[in-house]
């Protein structure tokens, strides 16, 4: 099969060069431009987040021995979660590479986040099916990088942290409200307001309600924690 150039350039970002290039196509090829002849990259997508999944609870399993269940599982969530495949799929340019039909296309497809990170799973079980799993695994940890040796600074669920915290000092739980919502339908950007029964509120804005709750939850904690 002949490679084009932009796909020769995705695999060395990867730091794979694929021996079945076809797989790689199949992982770029989204469900709007799949057709009987073209497969689309969701089953793909399924086993790759299954390789990802056993890559990172390795990682963490051997990074930390003394880390209880309860505290390796919030760093997994973190480091599998849609964001922050997306994340690195940006980082080596899988958007760009991307095969999609004219509609998703035009509503800016390349920079979803769920599109991305589907993506970004799907390459790595391209590599997995080309490879096997050891490079597979290599390649995630390369790519993942530092944010797995962060994963235990980072991923402290500022939202649980900050309900213990109230319920500590006789509260009830902190409530999160959406206040706006802006940008184009394919790129939102959602501001969420917490508030706790003393009074305290505290904004932050993010792509997804989600990291918006994150943040601002963390921003509130910090602020109570400093004024004791």
């Amino acid at each position: 099969m002949k490679v084009s150039a932009d796909l020769r350039a995705l695999s060395v970002r990867l730091g794979h060069e694929f021996k079945r290039p076809e797989l790689l196509v199949r992982a770029l090829t989204h469900s709007s431009i799949s057709s009987p002849t073209r497969a689309s990259n969701e089953r793909l997508e399924f086993l790759g987040d299954r390789v990802l999944g056993l890559t990172m609870a390795e990682a963490l399993f051997r990074a930390d021995a003394q880390a209880a269940e309860g505290q390796l599982a919030p760093r997994f969530n973190a480091l599998v979660r849609k964001e922050t495949c997306a994340a690195v799929a940006r980082e080596t340019g899988v958007g760009d590479a991307l095969k999609l039909g004219r509609s998703e296309m035009m509503s800016g497809g390349r920079r979803k986040e769920a599109l991305l990170g589907d993506a970004m799973e799907a390459v790595i079980a391209a590599v997995y099916l080309d490879a096997g799993f050891e490079v597979a695994r290599d390649m995630v940890l390369r790519l993942w990088g530092d944010r797995i040796a962060k994963a235990e600074a980072t991923t402290r669920d500022a939202k649980t942290a900050l309900q213990e915290w109230a319920q500590g000092r006789g509260q009830q739980p902190p409530r999160y409200v959406e206040c706006d919502r802006s940008g184009p339908d394919h790129e939102p950007i959602f501001v969420v307001e917490v508030r706790l029964d003393s009074g305290e509120t505290e904004r932050a804005s993010a792509r997804t309600k989600r990291a918006a709750e994150q943040v601002a939850a963390k921003a509130l904690l910090a602020r109570m924690e400093d004024q004791e």
